[in-house]
C-alpha cells in the first residue's frame, strides 16, 4: 500500500541532514502535486513556492476547511484552535525575490501565527525561503501547517498520513487498557522502542510478536516531531 511505501522510505538510513530534509521535500511536492497540479519536485521546491503565492492560496484553502469541520462537527472544534482570517496576496505578475513575493511570504507566515498558533521553533523568516536562508525552518513549517490542515479534513502528506495511523493505534491500545486489558511487561530495550509503545498480551495466551514494520514506523515518526533536532546533529 501506498501507507507501507512511505513507511519503508521513512526509515531507511540517511547519511546526512541534506538527504533528510529531501526526504521531506520529496514527499511534500507530491502532496503540493496532488492538491493543486502544481508544477513542483523535491529538486525545485524552494523555487516553486518563493513567491508565496502558492502558501497564501493553502492557507486560504485551510480556511475553508476549518470552518466547514466546524460547522459539521461544532463540539469538536469547540477544543481546536480554528483559522477564519483570509490571506491577501498578490497572485499575479508575482517576480521571485520582488517586494510583491516577499510580501506575500510575509501574510502567509502571519497567517501562521495568528490564526493557527504554530510555536517559535517551528517557524521560518521571509528569506528563509526567499533567499534560502534557512531551508530547514521553512519544510518544518510546512510540515506543521500540513498536519494542522489535515484535522480539519484535508489531504495530508504521505508521511503525515502513517503518523495519523501510528497515533491511533496508540489510541486503540489506551482504550484497551482502559476495558481492563493489561498490557504485558517489559521483556527486553528491544522490544519497545518509545515510551509512547506497550506491548499487549491476554491473561494466559503468550505474549504476541510485535509488528514487523509497525514498531520503527513510531520511532522515526516521533523522532520526525523533532526534525529540527534531527538535522542539528546530523
Amino acid at each position: 500500500s501506498n501507507i507501507q511505501s512511505a513507511a519503508s522510505k521513512s526509515i531507511r538510513p540517511f547519511k546526512s541532514s541534506e538527504e533528510y530534509l529531501y526526504a521531506m521535500k520529496e514527499d511534500l511536492a507530491e502532496w503540493l502535486k496532488t492538491l493543486y497540479d502544481l508544477d513542483v519536485t523535491a529538486d525545485t521546491f524552494m523555487d516553486a513556492l518563493e513567491t508565496g503565492c502558492a502558501l497564501c492560496r493553502h492557507a486560504n484553502n485551510v480556511n475553508r476547511a476549518a470552518q466547514e469541520f466546524q460547522l459539521e462537527y461544532p463540539e469538536g472544534a469547540k477544543s481546536m484552535k480554528v483559522p477564519s482570517k483570509d490571506v491577501v496576496f498578490q497572485s499575479r505578475n508575482v517576480i521571485p525575490g520582488s517586494f510583491l513575493s516577499r510580501d506575500n511570504v510575509s501574510n502567509f507566515i502571519t497567517w501562521c501565527r495568528q490564526e493557527l498558533w504554530i510555536k517559535d521553533v517551528l517557524m521560518f523568516e521571509t528569506n528563509d525561503l526567499v533567499e534560502r536562508c534557512n531551508e530547514k525552518n521553512f519544510i518544518l513549517c510546512l510540515l506543521e501547517v500540513a498536519r494542522r490542515g489535515s484535522k480539519f479534513g484535508m489531504l495530508a502528506p504521505m508521511l503525515i498520513q502513517l503518523e495519523e495511523e501510528i497515533e491511533e493505534e496508540i489510541r486503540d491500545q489506551e482504550s484497551l487498557r482502559a476495558e481492563g486489558v493489561q498490557p504485558a511487561e517489559e521483556s527486553s530495550p528491544s522490544r519497545c522502542y518509545s515510551r509512547k509503545e506497550s506491548c499487549q498480551s491476554v491473561e494466559g495466551e503468550e505474549e504476541p510478536d510485535p509488528e514487523p514494520y509497525v514498531w520503527p514506523q513510531k520511532r522515526v515518526l516521533c523522532d520526525m516531531r523533532n526534525l529540527d533536532e534531527l538535522v542539528s546533529c546530523c
